[in-house]
């Protein structure tokens, strides 16, 4: 339930030839920057524009004179990057997506269609196709005492990294003002429900409630 091809249809996303080299879409974030450089270099100049030195923008993106797109950084087609939005550096950004006001991403793969559209914060994170995250729910990325993430999954799996951020399969919902612990992830079709506190592994098809609860979606 947590391996990238239990999570994600590789066909909504630029980055499908990177992620295959991979078995849990954690081991992808270090090399994300490095990608994007890599697949810059390849982009059509008859689609894409060159904005800024490791900067690229699908011609048909709409992008908000006062927000900041830092490099490495991919726009992809259709997607909407909103007034105040925060890109630092490291976001290769899927087709149709809403990179809302406010909303900070760093180190992050967003298949098409995902919607981060109100005061988030998505650090070393992949969001699936048509994932969602409610007005101010963030991907917390960094354990309180510093030290490398762990997956806590039926046995607990170390990531050896000290930044990870939540793995959100294709169509999951995040409710408002929830936080995603470091190294949650959520499987395919998951809601959750607003302030809530997700940690550990989110089987498919569920719903995470507020207090922590979580149950099948009925079929």
């Amino acid at each position: 339930m947590y391996h990238i091809d239990e999570l994600f249809d590789l066909n909504h996303t630029r980055s499908a030839e990177y992620l295959r080299g991979f078995q849990y879409p954690w081991q992808a974030l270090p090399g994300i920057g490095a990608y994007i450089e890599e697949l810059g270099q390849t982009l059509s100049p008859e689609e894409f524009i060159q904005i800024s030195p490791r900067v690229w923008a699908h011609k048909s993106a709409i992008i908000s004179p006062t927000a900041y797109l830092g490099a490495p950084c991919i726009i992809g087609a259709g997607t909407e990057v909103r007034h105040g939005a925060f890109i630092r550096g490291s976001a290769l950004v899927g087709e149709r997506c809403v990179v809302g006001n406010s909303v900070e991403l760093k180190n992050v793969i967003l298949f098409d269609e995902v919607q981060v559209p109100h005061f988030n914060y998505v650090g070393d994170s992949i969001l699936g196709y048509k994932a969602h995250m409610g007005a101010g729910s963030i991907t917390s990325n960094v354990k309180s005492d510093r030290s490398n993430v762990v997956i806590h999954a039926e046995t607990e799996i170390p990531t050896g990294m000290r930044k990870v951020g939540a793995m959100l399969g294709d169509f999951v919902e995040v409710g408002c003002n929830s936080v995603l612990n470091p190294g949650s992830i959520l499987g395919r079709n998951c809601s959750v429900y607003p302030l809530c506190n997700v940690r550990g592994v989110i089987p498919e098809n569920s719903i995470v409630k507020t207090g922590g609860t979580i149950v099948q979606k009925e079929a």
